[in-house]
């Protein structure tokens, strides 16, 4: 695992660093969960809790509505809402649907989402970084942000699935 914030062959500066910290942030993400077997991605630790599946999922969620949002600059399509509105929204319907799946399911989900984002980064440059939006409720943002707020979600949820782990460890010493 690299330690530093670099520029990255194929992309522009900014963009390089960017993609610097997509990929520690994923690979801390994906170190977390190796070995992980279909229950203990399934483990619920209450009524109200995610499961560790459910939240890799949400984290690929969250970087495909980013991709559509910075990069086609729209909300999602009912299609796309349908794949994606329960690993975004998460809760109850999530523990019921998300589940039952090996970790090579989720794996492919988020690898499959984040080569798609490799190739739309390839396509713009520093200045994009820069270029603003607005939301519904009238918040504007810039797309730096947007991938700042990628970055942050996966590290929070990895939080997350850190502490289900322990839960989860603790469980397996009572048995």
């Amino acid at each position: 695992m690299d330690y530093r914030i670099t520029e990255q062959t194929g992309f522009s500066p900014k963009i390089g660093e960017l993609m610097s910290m997509l990929d520690y942030t994923r690979a801390v993400t994906l170190a977390n969960v190796e070995g992980l077997s279909t229950e203990e991605l399934d483990y619920l630790a209450d009524g109200h809790a995610n499961s560790i599946g459910a939240l890799l999922m949400h984290i690929a969620a969250i970087e495909f509505v980013h991709q559509v949002i910075a990069f086609e600059n729209r909300d999602l399509t009912e299609r796309e809402l349908d794949q994606w509105l329960v690993p975004l929204e998460l809760g109850d319907r999530a523990r019921n649907e998300i589940r039952d799946q090996p970790l090579d399911y989720y794996l492919a989900e988020l690898k499959k989402v984040r080569d798609h984002t490799l190739s739309l980064m390839e396509n713009v440059d520093d200045s994009w970084l820069y270029e603003e939006g607005q939301y519904d409720n009238g918040v504007v943002y810039n797309k730096y942000f947007l991938w700042f707020h990628v970055v942050e979600d996966e590290t929070s949820h990895r939080g997350q699935i850190r502490i289900l782990k322990r839960m989860l460890e603790k469980q397996n010493q009572r048995k």
